[in-house]
């Protein structure tokens, strides 16, 4: 046992014999003391930010409303209240459609073919329907027209238009404010379409542009920004087809008074003769009188 207690003190005692025991036993030291003050110093920065960071919050009301990030758009939707019963009969006469669109956007009227730049809504069984509007707007123009029915314009935001016709019945006046889904009236009959029986006639204008409503029906009325440059020029036609049911109730008023001047034309001669009858009566009589 003592030899062994004397062996350990041997050997510690040749530790501290060694050159490089007490410089090493010196740096750790030092080592740890330098690590003890920079963790006191950081402690001591850190604490004040939280503090003033606490004492510079102001809490947010529950009654305040967060402002919204972006405005929410509409979705241009169908002009009816039941979209699922919408059918499209006459569609939106596209020059870069196919082939069997394109006939399908004819209208035949008065033994001519008109391009529709809108589209005939119906409901698969040909009953009426309401008509609501498509966007949130400004009633801009009520009127009745004799081919196409009671009409309706509406001004939206951003130089967009809506355009109903072939209404029955309305139940908005000019300068009233609607909201999208709000009832314009009832679907009915016209003159220009009938062989769409019972439905609304609807276009969609950006910047006095027609644009084909089945493109945009649930987009957002941003996307209509794109269609300025894609819009179809109402007033272009070709060989077979005139464009638009404006064109249509011009080609009418125009019939009508070429009828009229026609009619004109026809009393004239009928009034010469009466004249020149009248004329040779009284010279008879002047004769008559003189041989007497």
């Amino acid at each position: 046992m003592n030899e062994e207690n004397k062996a350990s003190k041997n050997k510690w005692s040749r530790i501290f014999k060694k050159k490089w025991f007490f410089p090493a036993v010196y740096l750790t030291i030092a080592a740890v003391l330098l690590s003890v003050v920079v963790w006191y110093q950081n402690t001591e920065n850190q604490v004040p930010d939280a503090q003033e960071d606490q004492e510079n919050y102001v809490p947010t009301p529950n009654d305040e409303e967060a402002e919204p990030v972006l405005e929410q758009q509409e979705i241009i939707q169908m002009p009816l209240a039941d979209q699922g019963q919408a059918e499209i009969v006459t569609k939106f006469y596209d020059y870069n459609a196919e082939q069997e669109d394109q006939e399908n956007a004819l209208v035949l009227y008065n033994n001519r073919y008109y391009q529709s730049t809108g589209v005939d809504i119906a409901t698969a069984e040909g009953e009426a329907f309401e008509v609501v509007a498509a966007l949130t707007g400004t009633i801009d123009e009520v009127k009745e027209d004799p081919l196409l029915g009671n009409v309706v314009v509406i001004s939206h935001e951003n130089d967009v238009k809506t355009y109903y016709a072939s209404l029955e019945e309305v139940s908005v006046k000019a300068g009233a404010e609607v909201k999208q889904g709000e009832k314009l009236g009832t679907a009915g009959k016209n003159l220009f379409g009938q062989a769409s029986g019972t439905h609304v006639y609807f276009e969609l204008r950006k910047e006095d542009k027609h644009v084909n409503p089945e493109d945009f029906f649930n987009q957002p009325v941003s996307s209509l920004e794109s269609a300025t440059e894609e819009a179809v020029d109402s007033t272009e036609s070709d060989e077979t087809t005139e464009p638009s049911e404006d064109k249509a109730v011009e080609d009418e008023a125009s019939e009508e008074n070429a009828d009229e001047k026609d009619k004109t034309e026809e009393d004239a001669p009928a009034d010469e003769e009466e004249d020149d009858a009248s004329n040779e009566e009284t010279n008879d009589e002047t004769d008559s009188s003189e041989s007497a």
